[in-house]
């Protein structure tokens, strides 16, 4: 069986409150021994750190999401700061801009992002990225960072955009949007990515693949997603699965054997 990682879901939601010990179970068992946790929101964190804590091989990212803005406030960049040393996790985020939803101040939101952008260059984390509908405006806050790495999770953008966030050293991850054969740019640019320049992710309960449309997504689902990209790319799904967990290791500082207990 192939090992994975799924680099970007929400594991701690609560539409895993009632079977997340089953669907641990179930990703476990379908390969996908690693999974990223990013948090959204600042009352959030004290729940994803217990997650992460009580399953062998979960890793938690914490951060400000942007749809989550009428939570945010100032205090909590600070908090941030707080939690990044003490708690030492794999990733600033979720955190980033989405101009799609309406309501949700554009400065505002670059406030947030631009601050953890600074936190997660001073702390040396990479920054796990959101940007729907702002692809452009995300690489232009990236780049007043030199030096921060991170990745724009469940990409939807251009073949341009995509190389210029490989250039910032940003990867790109996929997952269920791919697997829908009407999202034909996303499935076109994903047969020419370089191979150490993207990963996988389920973005679970959201996000479901084509396959199971209307249901919770979960990180089991995540070999599905493989099978997508080998297919379109017309390799073995063990080359992509070597490429995209040593992606997501490297990036996150993932040891190659995921240790039990709190992390």
């Amino acid at each position: 069986m192939l090992a994975l990682i799924d680099s970007h879901n929400h594991f701690d939601d609560v539409s895993f409150d009632s079977d997340r010990d089953d669907a641990y179970r179930r990703a476990r068992a379908a390969g996908v021994e690693t999974q990223v946790l990013a948090a959204v929101s600042a009352r959030l964190w004290p729940k994803l750190k217990t997650v992460a804590a009580r399953y062998p091989g979960l890793y938690p990212g914490y951060g400000l999401h942007p749809a989550y803005l009428a939570e945010h406030r100032p205090e909590h960049l600070d908090a941030l700061a707080d939690w990044l040393a003490r708690e030492r996790p794999v990733a600033v985020g979720e955190c980033g801009l989405d101009y799609y939803l309406p309501d949700l101040d554009p400065d505002a939101q670059a406030d947030y992002f631009t601050g953890q952008l600074r936190l997660a260059r001073r702390h040396d984390l990479p920054v796990v990225m959101h940007a729907r509908h702002a692809v452009d405006q995300v690489i232009k806050l990236v780049r007043r960072f030199p030096g921060v790495r991170g990745v724009v999770h469940s990409f939807s953008g251009s073949a341009d955009q995509a190389r210029r966030l490989l250039d910032l050293d940003i990867l790109l991850s996929f997952g269920g949007p791919l697997t829908y054969p009407r999202a034909t740019r996303l499935r076109g640019l994903i047969r020419y990515l370089p191979l150490d320049g993207f990963m996988l992710e389920t973005d679970s309960p959201d996000q479901p693949l084509s396959n199971h449309r209307g249901a919770r997504n979960e990180p089991a689902f995540l070999p599905e997603v493989l099978a997508c990209v080998a297919e379109l790319r017309g390799v073995d799904p063990a080359e992509i699965a070597a490429a995209t967990t040593a992606n997501a290791r490297r990036l996150f500082g993932i040891p190659d054997v995921a240790s039990p207990g709190p992390h």
